[in-house]
């Protein structure tokens, strides 16, 4: 039974009941951990707010990952509040609608900044911001998808932002080492979230890898949970820099 008892965990990217990111804290909740959770802006408060009221001990902060001074005043508020952090999970991303259907070829150079800032340059800019409060070592994890490896058609710009998010993982991973945090990604397979659903013939993707993938079916936000609980653990703390999936072994399978 892993223990988080004492630790401070910050969650981004909570939308709703599908966001892998509830998923994820669920399973730190009820493994002991306190927890920051980080919606986007007043649209998405309601909701958002409705869900860490099922976590007692939950309190939930609004930031807009896109604007720096958003971010400052973000772990201003949690070193006041906290003192310390000990997890960061940064389940953030998006691109342009338009730039998720047809072909890549056609990807907008707007779409194309987008999808880097968003989806990339975030988790540099949150690392850079929780290292300081991470005085204990830590762990930050962020979710990745297959798509970053191999093509996965309509995924288009969001594929190479997760190839730059990994390879952030491991910039990070170096950078952060002497202080003991330790950097992840969780590549999970297809979830019907919010996000996903952007992106063009969903259906079709994920019963393409409930056929291919070796059990047989699609992953759920709590198993994605259980690999970030393990990131947020000391049972992994020789791990960093590394690409975790939890797509029920799809990416093990030639054809």
């Amino acid at each position: 039974m892993i223990n988080l008892a004492g630790k401070t965990a910050v969650v981004f990217g909570l939308a709703n009941k599908r966001s892998i990111a509830w998923g994820i804290a669920q399973k730190l909740h009820a493994a002991g951990a306190t927890l920051a959770i980080c919606y986007q802006n007043e649209r998405m408060k309601l909701e958002a707010e409705g869900l860490i009221a099922e976590l007692p001990g939950a309190s939930g902060f609004q930031c807009d990952l896109s604007v720096d001074a958003e971010i400052e005043a973000l772990f201003v508020a949690l070193q006041q509040k906290y003192g310390k952090i000990d997890i960061l999970v940064h389940a953030v991303a998006y691109a342009p609608a338009t730039d998720l259907r047809g072909e890549f070829i056609n990807t907008s150079r707007d779409g194309f900044r987008t999808a880097m800032d968003v989806s990339v340059y975030t988790l540099i800019a949150v690392s850079r911001a929780a290292a300081p409060l991470m005085t204990e070592g830590g762990s930050i994890m962020t979710l990745s998808y297959y798509a970053a490896e191999k093509v996965v058609p309509n995924y288009n710009v969001m594929a190479v932002a997760k190839a730059g998010l990994e390879s952030s993982v491991r910039y990070l991973a170096w950078n952060l080492g002497p202080k003991n945090i330790r950097v992840n990604a969780i590549s999970a397979g297809p979830i019907k979230t919010l996000a996903a659903r952007g992106v063009g013939d969903l259906s079709e993707m994920m019963k393409s890898h409930a056929d291919r993938a070796p059990l047989h079916r699609n992953v759920d936000q709590l198993e994605v949970g259980g690999a970030a609980l393990f990131l947020a653990s000391d049972l992994s703390s020789a791990i960093t820099g590394e690409v975790m999936y939890v797509d029920c072994g799809y990416n093990v399978m030639g054809f």
